[in-house]
């Protein structure tokens, strides 16, 4: 057995819940430190960038699944839905800070962001995506919809993590490395999607 089926078998042998539960880890831990006084000056910006940045990190996992098991045959299939429904879960924590703790539900302040600071609408884009997929990403919703129309629906998983990767470089006043690796990282994993066939065929063996 090689390396890669060792993998694979781990990785089979993961039970999801555990996956769940770990998943909800850093926003325990985020929580804990906010209850403490322990994220600095501006605690709301703290829990705003890291729950955002868990969001994009989950997405981009998910995005990596496919050239991961075409390429070196490392299979995470089976962990991609929760991948992305925990990534919404961390949007929507991401917004909600954002309204409820920075904007304070000020719906004028909240239209206002929208007008003065388009990396928002970026981010909104990229949420609005996230809405129907979550909302279609359990099995009666695959049943209910047909497996084509299901897959035709979650391609919005492509726009939706550019958005995301945009909404995070933009953001920033400089330019630091983080986003701008996020957003590399994202369009080659875009290319391969689109040039996946081109890409296979040239590094298959002769």
């Amino acid at each position: 057995m090689n390396v890669v089926d060792r993998v694979n078998g781990v990785i089979r042998k993961i039970p999801l819940w555990s996956v769940y539960l770990g998943s909800i880890v850093p926003f325990i831990w985020y929580a804990t430190l906010a209850v403490q006084n322990r994220l600095g000056a501006d605690p709301v910006k703290v829990l705003e960038h890291e729950f955002g940045l868990i969001a994009l990190q989950l997405l981009v996992a998910a995005l990596a699944v496919t050239p991961l098991r075409e390429l070196l045959r490392v299979n995470f299939l089976r962990l991609r839905r929760l991948m992305g429904q925990m990534a919404f879960v961390y949007a929507v924590l991401h917004v909600l800070v954002w309204a409820v703790l920075d904007r304070q539900l000020d719906w004028s302040a909240i239209i206002a962001d929208l007008y003065k600071r388009p990396y928002i609408i970026l981010g909104a884009g990229a949420f609005l995506c996230l809405v129907p997929l979550a909302a279609t990403s359990f099995d009666v919703a695959v049943r209910r919809m047909g497996g084509m129309a299901w897959r035709k629906l979650h391609r919005l998983a492509y726009p939706a993590t550019a958005l995301a990767a945009l909404h995070f470089l933009w953001l920033v006043k400089a330019w630091p490395p983080e986003p701008i690796m996020y957003c590399l990282i994202v369009g080659l994993l875009l290319v391969y999607r689109v040039f996946r066939g081109r890409i296979r065929n040239a590094l298959r063996p002769v």
